[in-house]
């Protein structure tokens, strides 16, 4: 299991997202983003070489709130080939320099998001060591492992697609479900939902991923 360090990091990462996030499609901000931490959870690495963490951040710019999930990879040396997916490093208390990737394109978070789809990995507390996640519910209603990803950003969010046609969706912008509740969309075969914290306090509920059956997602 990873170990939670609780310790300084310069800049921070709310810091390093308010510079990166208006650089993404699915960024709705119009403005410099007003960042707060809303949420979230992590995967361990079996290798434990890199830090895996899906932050949930709310933005303030805009006349609503907007919450957004930020999966990120922290790696103790930079990714090779990887230079368009940074999102900057920082200086962390315990492990020294850090670079912080955009998830999405570092492939042992992908490794390890795929196999918490397919049942071979439990989500954790984002901040206490060996605590499950246990508002991180996973559904799949088909079996079968997803490989050779390939990774597509849009203004809906970010698509990781599998040459024999499932597509995995992210939601970056994120949207709380009716009344808490989340309704796969046609065509889904599994989902990954959560929650987070809204700026009035509440708590919010909705989609993180859903793995959709076909080409169309």
């Amino acid at each position: 299991m990873a170990v939670i360090h609780h310790t300084t990091l310069k800049p921070t990462k709310l810091e390093l997202l308010t510079a990166w996030l208006p650089s993404r499609p699915w960024y709705r901000g119009t403005g410099e983003p007003q960042l707060a931490k809303a949420g979230g959870f992590r995967l361990d690495d079996p290798q434990g070489e890199v830090g895996i963490e899906f932050m949930v951040v709310t933005d303030a710019c805009g006349p609503e709130p907007v919450a957004y999930l930020v999966p990120l990879a922290y790696r103790g040396a930079p990714l090779e080939g990887a230079e368009h997916a940074l999102v900057g490093t920082m200086e962390h208390g315990v492990l020294g320099q850090r670079w912080a990737y955009d998830g999405c394109h570092d492939p042992v978070l992908v490794a390890r998001l795929t196999a918490l789809t397919e049942g071979r990995a439990q989500a954790q507390d984002q901040d206490v060591s060996d605590t499950p996640a246990q508002e991180v519910v996973v559904s799949r209603t088909e079996e079968g492992l997803l490989t050779d990803l390939t990774v597509t950003d849009d203004r809906e969010g970010t698509a990781l697609t599998t040459p024999q046609g499932p597509v995995l969706r992210l939601r970056r912008a994120l949207e709380p479900g009716a009344d808490g509740l989340f309704v796969p969309p046609q065509g889904a075969i599994g989902h990954v939902t959560g929650s987070w914290e809204a700026p009035d306090g509440t708590r919010a509920q909705g989609a993180f991923a859903v793995l959709h059956g076909g080409g169309r997602a």
